[in-house]
């Protein structure tokens, strides 16, 4: 089968289900259409606090690999500085032998 007949069948039974779903529905359609704007805001809110708590997350992420960012250069400068002593201290004895 061929994928715009696919798509067309689809197409076909979405309209259908939406259809009969109306037909079949429950409440009238100031009551659906209430019932769908308080889910749909539900759903914008608790999307925005997932979305919140992520964006917290990812901060609090970003912080801590800053943080061990630092550290690591801080252990690389103290281990340049303790060769370097160490370097200088050699190039004294051997200046002075």
């Amino acid at each position: 089968m061929e994928d715009s007949n696919r798509l067309s069948y689809f197409l076909l039974g979405l309209g259908v289900g939406a259809g009969v779903a109306m037909i079949f529905a429950p409440r009238s359609g100031a009551e659906t259409r209430d019932y769908l704007q308080a889910k749909g805001q539900e759903t914008a809110e608790r999307l925005k606090r997932t979305g919140q708590e992520l964006h917290d997350q990812a901060v609090e992420s970003i912080d801590r690999g800053k943080q061990a960012v630092r550290d690591q250069v801080n252990n690389l400068s103290s281990a340049v500085d303790a060769g370097t002593k160490a370097y200088q201290q050699v190039v004294e004895q051997t200046s002075r032998a």
